[in-house]
């Protein structure tokens, strides 16, 4: 951290400063089109792994069919009664073992009454993973109509927009699936009762869990690709993350062509691959999700080492992992889905008030010559009287530089006259160069006050968080009240954090909480922080008139650099100084401050290994 005190005494510093049940969450994210999922093989095999372990031999009790694509089935086993997830959605397919239950609808769909009708109280015997495909077949062993023994398969397609749930006999015969697919839809297979149950190969990848080094090196010489494709468009169950993550441990470019490289090189490849690959064949997974500040970025079941700028978490179990990941993920789509009115209506005040800045800025500069025809005027007034009558100019020195100037005139007036006019042209520029300094000082500070209502919608976390931020919209006249014209009451409180050192720290997640924070809850002698010239939250510091450690100071600076628009820059500059030195001008809009003198440092916005409170 580098920190140095600086002093402006000279003259005050304006700033705004604001901060600037899972399965209805899994139906937001459907609808999200910006999802990147790592649900690839080497995931399904953790899932399998895992499933094996809690499931097998254990009974279906009941089986729902809460959404048209989706199955939930509660099993009991030795160890307690367990639910599994079997999504087949098109946007998000999904199986994960979770606690939480759904309401299912009054009718049940006829793909769940053939499965109560067939395997309803049958025994889990089997889970398997063909190859490493994003396929998980569950093989259940029941009693027929005839009180005979007999099994059948449940099989989960975890493929994208082509996911489905296919229920066969033992032979492969196609009982029913969750989704009908005829030749109409898809050329390549039918997926129809009566029909035999196949996996396509419609992309000739090979088992990246049996293929040999000699197989390796010649697929991959084949693909006219970058390496990292070439090694995921091979072989079944590899997502791009993976490859990539192969290609980094082998130490190599992945955006070079596999042709580029000798045969040693990708023998040394085959062996990180074989290596890599080692631990789904022998179940030792590691689910982990990794996080750039708060956000979940991706998931994996093995380690990715390449993604060494996030912040690794690691779960004991694969399903707690999609169930977090997708949770939170939902938390930010949901709330980025509900502020799309609040941002447009921000984005537009935003680009209004910038042609409007611009506007003034270039009419400004069409007063810059004001002071030209004051002294156009006084000159004329000093040595006009010599002038004869038409004259279209006459050279003059000024004596303000001591250099002889050419005067242009109007031939029909006589010296006074033009000296007059002269002055009025002064006057007249002199009056709209004062009226628009006033009125771009207006909208520079219009421009700001949005810039960090539009931070604030960015560190948005919930409903009441945006509830608060359209209030204060409503009461800047951006927005009308509708229905009621009393003010809406909102109970919502600053984030809350605690410094490796134990002292308390309050971030402010809007306009009308940093105000809130900095003058209603800060005192004199408590710390506040602010990312410099940049809109964001006032971080408040309880010292309890303690004297702080260079790591609370380093937190709260991080803190205050997260929670603005520079998050994700490398080095922020914060300002911050004792709470009695900041000042609230008067008629200043809300997060509008002013102080004199700050201390300053600079650090970046890495805020995961600050503690959260309550």
């Amino acid at each position: 951290m580098d920190r140095e005190k600086r002093s402006m005494k000279s003259k005050s510093k304006p700033l705004f400063a604001p901060h600037m049940s899972l399965y209805t969450s899994f139906k937001c994210l459907k609808e999200s089109e910006d999802i990147i999922m790592a649900f690839d093989g080497i995931v399904v095999a953790n899932l399998a792994h895992e499933l094996r372990r809690e499931l097998l031999n254990g009974r279906i009790a009941k089986i729902a069919q809460p959404e048209a694509d989706e199955l939930l089935l509660t099993v009991k086993t030795p160890a307690g009664q367990k639910r599994l997830v079997l999504s087949a959605s098109a946007s998000l397919p999904l199986i994960y073992l979770t606690e939480s239950n759904k309401p299912s609808p009054m009718t049940a769909p006829n793909f769940c009454m053939l499965l109560r009708k067939h395997i309803a109280n049958g025994r889990i015997v089997d889970i398997r993973q063909p190859k490493l495909e994003r396929i998980l077949i569950f093989t259940i062993e029941h009693l027929d109509e005839m009180g005979d023994l007999c099994r059948k398969d449940l099989v989960m397609e975890v493929m994208g927009k082509h996911s489905n749930l296919i229920f066969c006999t033992e032979d492969g015969t196609i009982i029913d699936s969750i989704k009908h697919i005829s030749a109409q839809v898809s050329s390549v297979r039918e997926v129809l009762p009566g029909r035999t149950y196949f996996i396509p190969d419609t992309q000739s990848k090979l088992d990246p869990l049996t293929v040999d080094c000699d197989a390796f090196i010649q697929t991959l010489r084949e693909k006219p690709t970058v390496l990292s494709k070439a090694i995921y468009t091979s072989f079944t169950g590899i997502s791009p993350v993976t490859a990539e993550e192969i290609c980094f441990l082998s130490g190599l470019d992945s955006a070079l062509p596999p042709g580029e490289y000798s045969e040693d090189v990708l023998t040394h490849l085959f062996n990180q691959f074989s290596i890599y690959l080692s631990a789904v064949k022998d179940g030792n997974f590691q689910p982990q999700i990794y996080y750039s500040g708060q956000e979940p970025k991706e998931f994996s079941a093995l380690p990715l080492t390449h993604f060494s700028e996030y912040r690794a978490a690691a779960y004991d179990s694969i399903s707690q992992v999609l169930e977090n990941y997708y949770a939170v993920k939902n938390t930010i789509t949901r709330i980025r889905q509900k502020s799309a009115d609040l941002r447009h209506i921000v984005q537009t005040a935003l680009e209004r008030n910038r042609k409007k800045y611009d506007l003034q800025l270039r009419q400004l500069r069409d007063t810059e010559n004001r002071e030209k025809y004051k002294v156009y005027g006084e000159l004329i007034h000093t040595y006009g009287y010599g002038l004869s009558e038409g004259a279209k100019s006459m050279e003059a020195l000024n004596y303000y530089t001591n250099e002889m100037i050419t005067i242009p005139l109007d031939p029909t007036k006589n010296a006074q006259e033009n000296a007059k006019r002269y002055f009025d042209k002064y006057g007249k520029q002199k009056r709209t160069f004062e009226a628009l300094s006033h009125l771009i000082k207006e909208t520079k500070e219009e421009i700001a006050y949005l810039e960090s209502v539009r931070t604030a919608l960015d560190i948005a976390r919930s409903e009441d968080d945006l509830a608060e931020i359209k209030e204060e919209l409503i009461t800047a006249g951006y927005m009308r009240r509708k229905f009621t014209k009393k003010k809406v009451k909102i109970k919502n409180k600053p984030l809350h954090y605690i410094s490796s050192d134990g002292y308390d720290m309050y971030v402010g997640k809007n306009n009308l909480q940093n105000d809130e924070l900095t003058f209603g809850f800060a005192v004199g002698n408590d710390w506040w922080f602010h990312a410099k010239q940049a809109p964001g939250s006032h971080v408040i510091v309880k010292s309890g008139g303690d004297e702080l450690p260079d790591r609370t100071f380093e937190e709260a600076g991080r803190l205050a650099a997260y929670y603005s628009s520079m998050r994700g820059v490398e080095k922020v500059e914060i300002d911050y100084v004792e709470k009695k030195h900041v000042k609230k001008p008067k008629g200043g809009k809300p997060g509008f401050v002013v102080y004199y003198t700050n201390y300053s440092l600079v650090i970046d916005s890495d805020i995961s290994n600050i503690k959260e409170g309550d």
